[in-house]
This record gives C-alpha cells, sequence and structure tokens, in this order.
C-alpha cells in the first residue's frame, strides 16, 4: 500500500465564534465590571494564539492547557490546544482537545480535520476516514476546508480503492481549484483502475505543472513500461536520474526497464549503491529479488545465492523464493543443500500461487536429488509433477537417468525411448547419452 501523505494544519484557525465566559453576577455589581473574567480569557486565549503564529508550540500549549481546563467546552480554546500539542507530538493531548472541540460545536469543520489526519498519520483508517467525511459535508464549512478533507479522503484510499478515492478527488475539485498534486494523484489512480494510456497523459500534465516531480517521472517511466514503450521509458528514467542521481523512486523504475532491456551491467551497480546508501531501499525484499534475479543474468550466482539467503532468513515460508535460492544453488553445484531446500519449498503445496509453480519446483528437487546421487527421491518429485504438468523432454530424461541408476531396467529404456521421440535433436548431449545406455541396456535383464 502507497504511504498516505498526510500533514498537520500548517496555520492557525481563529474562530469567529463569541466566547460566553460571563457567569450570574452578584446583586449590586456594577455593569462596568460585566465583562471583566470573559475580556480576561480573551486576552489569554489572544496571547496563547500569538504563540502559535510565531511557531512558540510548547509555550502556547502550556498556556492553553489551563485555558482548557477552565473552559472545557469552549470549541476554540480546545482547538488550539489541539493544534499545538498537535505540533508538540503530542498525540494524545491533541486528540482529546480536538474531539472536546467537536463536542463543544459539532457545526466547525476544523477540528474534524484535524483529528482526521492525526489518526491517519496514526494509522488508524477508518476512523480517520469518518472524521474527513463528517468534516468534508460540513455544509456550512468554507470550500477551502472541506476540498482539504476530500482530499485527505482521497489520499487515503489511495493504493486500496481507487474508485473511491477518485469520486473524493472529484469532490474536492467541484469546491477549489485543481492543484499539481490533484494531477498526480489523479495519474497515480488512472494507473491503479488499470488505464495506463489515461494515466500517461495526467503523468505528461503533471510534469509540466511540475518538471522537477520526480513522482511524476517514476511514474511517467512506469506507465510507460506496462505499455510495451521500452525506449519512451527508458528515456524518461534516464534522463531523470541525471537529474536527480540515486533517487529511490527513480532507481526503482529503472531497475526493471534496464532489465527489460538487457542492460543488467547498467542496472546493478544503482542497485547496490543505492542499497549501500539507503537502508530502506535495502530492505525492501522485492527489489532485493530484482538484484538477485539481475546477478542470474550475470551469471554471478554467488551473489545471487547471498541475497537470497538474506531474504530466506526474513521469510523462511516463501516457497518461491526458497525455490529460487535452491536453484542459485543447483548452478553454484552445492546440490545437497539445494535439495534440502527444494525438498522445503516442495513441501509447502498449498502455500504456492498455483499448481503449475509447485510443478516446476518438483522438477527442480528432481535434479538436484538427482545430481545428488538420490534417484529415489528425483522419481518420487517426477511422479508428483506428473500429477499437475505433461512430461517434457527434460522429467522423461530425469526419469530415465534415476530409474537407470537404480537398475530399474525396463523403465529405463521405456523412459529413454520416450525421451527421445519427443527430444527431436534439441537436447544432442542428452540424446547421445539415451541412445548409448539403449544399448548397454540390451545386454541387461
Amino acid at each position: 500500500m502507497k504511504t498516505v501523505k498526510l500533514t498537520a494544519a500548517v496555520g492557525v484557525v481563529m474562530f469567529a465564534a463569541v466566547v460566553g465566559f460571563a457567569q450570574d453576577l452578584p446583586p449590586g455589581t456594577h455593569s462596568v465590571d460585566d465583562h471583566s473574567a470573559e475580556n480576561a480569557a480573551s486576552a489569554q486565549i489572544a496571547e496563547a494564539e500569538k504563540l502559535l503564529e510565531h511557531g512558540d508550540f510548547a509555550g502556547a500549549e502550556a498556556k492553553l492547557t489551563i485555558l482548557a481546563g477552565n473552559h472545557p467546552k469552549d470549541a476554540r480554546v480546545q482547538y488550539d490546544l489541539g493544534f499545538a500539542a498537535d505540533h508538540n507530538e503530542h498525540d494524545e493531548v491533541a486528540a482529546k482537545a480536538y474531539a472536546a472541540a467537536i463536542a463543544a460545536d459539532d457545526s466547525l469543520a476544523e477540528p474534524k480535520v484535524a483529528l482526521g489526519l492525526l489518526d491517519a498519520r496514526a494509522g488508524r483508517s477508518q476512523k480517520a476516514k469518518d472524521e474527513l467525511l463528517a468534516a468534508a459535508n460540513t455544509q456550512m464549512a468554507p470550500a477551502e476546508l472541506r476540498g482539504r478533507a476530500f482530499r485527505a479522503l482521497a489520499s487515503l484510499d489511495d493504493g486500496e480503492d481507487p474508485i473511491g478515492a477518485q469520486n473524493a478527488l472529484f469532490a474536492a475539485l467541484k469546491l477549489t481549484p485543481e492543484t499539481p498534486a490533484d494531477v498526480l494523484l489523479g495519474a497515480e489512480l488512472s494507473e491503479q483502475m488499470g488505464e495506463p494510456a489515461l494515466a500517461e497523459t495526467a503523468f505528461r500534465r503533471a510534469l509540466t505543472l511540475t518538471p522537477e516531480d520526480t513522482e511524476a517521472t517514476a511514474g511517467l517511466a512506469h506507465t510507460l513500461a506496462q505499455q510495451k514503450k521500452l525506449d519512451e521509458a527508458d528515456t524518461v528514467v534516464t534522463q531523470g536520474l541525471k537529474e536527480h542521481p540515486g533517487d529511490p523512486r527513480l532507481v526503482a523504475q529503472a531497475v526493471p526497464i534496464y532489465a527489460a532491456e538487457n542492460k543488467a551491467s547498467a542496472a546493478i551497480p544503482m542497485m547496490v549503491e543505492l542499497r549501500a546508501s539507503d537502508a530502506k531501499f535495502a530492505a525492501n525484499a522485492e527489489m532485493t529479488k530484482v538484484l538477485a534475479h539481475l546477478y542470474e543474468t550475470q551469471n554471478d550466482e554467488a551473489s545471487a545465492e547471498k541475497l537470497y539467503l538474506e531474504l530466506a532468513a526474513k521469510t523462511p515460508n516463501d516457497p518461491a523464493l526458497l525455490d529460487d535460492l535452491g536453484s542459485a544453488e543447483v548452478r553454484l553445484e552445492k546440490y545437497a543443500q539445494a535439495q534440502a531446500v527444494l525438498a522445503k519449498a516442495f513441501a509447502m503445496r498449498k502455500e504456492f500461487d498455483d499448481d503449475d509453480a509447485w510443478g516446476e519446483t518438483a522438477e527442480h528437487l528432481a535434479f538436484s536429488a538427482s545430481k545428488n546421487k538420490d534417484p529415489k527421491t528425483s522419481l518420487m518429485a517426477l511422479a508428483a509433477r506428473s500429477t499437475v504438468l505433461p512430461d517434457s523432454p527434460s522429467s522423461l530424461f530425469l526419469e530415465a537417468i534415476s530409474h537407470d541408476a537404480l537398475h530399474q531396467v525396463k523403465e529405463a529404456r521405456a523412459s529413454y525411448k520416450a525421451f527421445l521421440a519427443v527430444a527431436g535433436g534439441k537436447f544432442p548431449d542428452q540424446e547421445f547419452e539415451a541412445k548409448h545406455r539403449l544399448v548397454a541396456l540390451e545386454h541387461e535383464h
């Protein structure tokens, strides 16, 4: 899921509501004193808000904490306290103050937006959505504030519910003018909804508005690659990297594009450098797998194995990862290790995405077992494979040499013949061996 880009309010919103602090006056009190308590409180609020305007959030919070205690039902004081505490990262204090402001005056949208943003940052998505929707639907609120609430809702749905996010974005645009961020979000949503051509147009428009936006550059490169426009995607991402060397988003897009163009020698150094400088990128499992696969295209199995071992230590029950690791170890001729790893993956049938993938792992296990001089395990794995995949030249040859190793003459002959019937001259070394063994097996019973 995409990270939600939500921030706290940037300016102090001053409430126009009258603050009612006056109490019943005792008999004989002169009218000149009627508003003394109210005036004192208003002066204190004004002083606190001046501190907020000057960025002294700690000083403002201290003053507002006292005021809020004395006037728990005053929406303006509670909101100001929440605003100050929010900036001081005192989230619990801020949340309580915003909630108190809403309880004091439900017609105000400001504390609803602020509380929604706070809950979104804390990962309380559903609660945040409810609060932001309430703010967006506060009809008497300023259009700018309602638009902000709708945009925050769109950001929350981004990556999870693109249709919902798009509807929220459209609602925001009905209230307020479009921004470059709106264009970028619209492009991302089009991409998520499987409309790469629309996404491409929107990403290009976003770059016209903000040419230095690396997120838009990465998005355009990605959607071009999706449409198999590799030359254009390469141009976009390469230019982006010239202007923003090592940018993680651009590197992440450049790598699969370069890999698709067989430019592993260009992609590998970029990834290695970024992994060394960016811990978050280094911890990204998908990008680590991509790097391992790139090493394999360069026949650097040792580097690939190292990365697969690193990943397997973190996710030991991922059968696809174990298959990658075992296959790399086969190519490194570590047959005993490979067989153990592939046997573990083979035993996790329910964890595979589909039966075909499990069948391929069964064949990999059969090959590693054969190389490890364990023909019984090889035949067991091939029998399992045959339940989900049709025979292939490689599986038939493995079957033949395994029967042969176990001196199962009749079965070995049948498998060698079956292999030769489908090989069609594409496997000269194995075909030569099969013919040779058939001649030798004629003298065995």
